[in-house]
């Protein structure tokens, strides 16, 4: 192959490397992926140098990645990509519930547990009980769908942040939902916190000048057989940061008041002390097609 192309025949030369591409579908990937990052690299005409420090910008965010972190996930997190990702498929399934992102911390196995279980036992605070109801688009519910959850505690940290001081599985649980797809559990207001910053995404969040703080959340999985799988959040509204979420996130659909309940009796049905937190949140799949 010739080495003296010039930058337009340079990136023809690079498509026409993948012509035989056994799976189309990888094709095509390469191929636009090729077309783009030929145009960015034109449209920016990087130093050596630069480019050598993108490339050790990458390499560290590799290796910052372990069994209980994502890295590459935080970076397209805070880049948007993943919100994109998220919103493109999304408009396949308008009726359903929105989805977000799935986040860095979805990195270890939820304990089972039953309905009305605290999900956060190590956590200290006043507790709080999340209930709602797992319905289709048609508003019939979804009994056995499995429901896994996760969330940090009222200091800002997820289990896997903690070593020592929470057991993994605090602030997590898989349940199910019962026969009229309703399900319930107890466990504390969550608060706002910043994503990790001592890696590489946080030192592009210093160079560009933003904020790491998302704003309080508590994170939704959501299966049953025959419907599209929903990855969501319901966000606590009020919270700090509400507006200016770092990975971009916060739909309005999801944002649910946790208000107080001072019913005694109600409090007692829960397992809580009165007042309490009460936040709803109903989940609607969508069939697969």
């Amino acid at each position: 192959m010739a080495t003296n192309l010039d930058a337009d025949t340079l990136t023809s030369e690079v498509l026409k490397s993948f012509s035989e591409t056994p799976n189309g579908r990888l094709q095509q990937i390469l191929e636009s992926l090729t077309t783009h990052l030929h145009a960015f690299v034109q449209d920016i005409t990087p130093s050596i140098e630069e480019w050598e420090q993108a490339i050790d910008f990458l390499t560290r965010t590799g290796n910052t990645c372990t069994d209980v972190r994502q890295e590459f996930i935080l970076l397209s997190d805070v880049l948007g990509v993943s919100m994109l990702l998220e919103t493109i498929n999304g408009q396949e399934t308008p009726d359903a519930t929105d989805s977000t992102v799935l986040g860095p911390f979805h990195m270890v196995e939820s304990p089972t547990r039953d309905l009305g279980d605290d999900i956060s036992p190590e956590s200290d605070g006043p507790r709080c009980i999340v209930s709602g109801r797992i319905v289709s688009v048609e508003g019939t519910p979804v009994p056995n769908a499995s429901i896994d959850i996760w969330q940090a505690d009222t200091k800002g940290f997820y289990d896997v942040q903690q070593p020592g001081i929470q057991s993994v599985g605090n602030g997590r649980a898989l349940l199910r939902s019962d026969a009229e797809g309703r399900f319930h559990f107890r466990s504390v207001v969550p608060m706002y916190y910043p994503i990790p910053t001592d890696g590489p995404v946080g030192e592009l969040l210093e160079a560009t000048k933003r904020h790491p703080y998302r704003p309080a959340h508590i994170h939704f999985l959501v299966t049953a057989p025959g419907y599209r799988e929903l990855t969501t959040h319901i966000f606590i509204g009020g919270s700090d940061y509400i507006d200016s979420d770092a990975v971009f996130a916060v739909k309005g659909s999801l944002v649910k008041d946790f208000d107080e309940d001072q019913d005694p009796e109600a409090a007692a049905h829960y397992g809580v002390q009165s007042p309490f937190r009460h936040g709803h949140f109903d989940i609607v799949l969508h069939p697969e097609t």
